[in-house]
């Protein structure tokens, strides 16, 4: 079976220990950057040192949207389009990310609820080759804890 080509490359990676978003923390202050930043952006920080760091897998929805009509391009999805669940996540390490969350039922999904990040489909390309991204996974509560 082929391997999917990522949306984005160099976002997201899937190691030993499972998927991780790939990105920097700065040594001096501890703040986290996805996509991987050149410099640390807090005024605040006098020692910036930027680090590359893996971020995941565990979190808690912080806040969420259902999209219910497609978005414009360059958003990519396949037809017939299905309404979804994007969802910001508050990921155990520190980030803050924007995500979809992998279920048939986005109107389950709720504020508060514990994910995991997980590789999934995003949507195939022309020639019909899969293309992947970083989504949530809603699971029980207290699980990665």
């Amino acid at each position: 079976m082929p391997q999917a080509t990522p949306v984005v490359e160099g976002l997201f990676t899937d190691t030993a220990n499972g998927p991780r978003l790939t990105g920097s923390r700065c040594a001096g202050c501890d703040m986290p950057y996805l996509p991987v930043s050149a410099l640390c952006h807090n005024p605040d920080c006098d020692a910036p040192d930027l680090q590359p760091a893996e971020f995941g897998p565990w979190g808690v929805i912080w806040s969420l949207a259902r999209q219910d009509y497609p978005p414009p391009a360059p958003v990519k999805f396949d037809e017939p389009y299905q309404a979804y669940a994007m969802a910001v996540v508050d990921l155990d390490d520190g980030l803050r990310v924007l995500g979809r969350v992998a279920t048939d039922d986005p109107e389950s999904v709720d504020v508060g609820q514990r994910v995991e990040l997980i590789i999934d489909t995003l949507a195939h390309d022309e020639d019909g080759k899969e293309l992947s991204t970083w989504k949530f996974r809603v699971v029980e509560q207290g699980a990665g804890a």
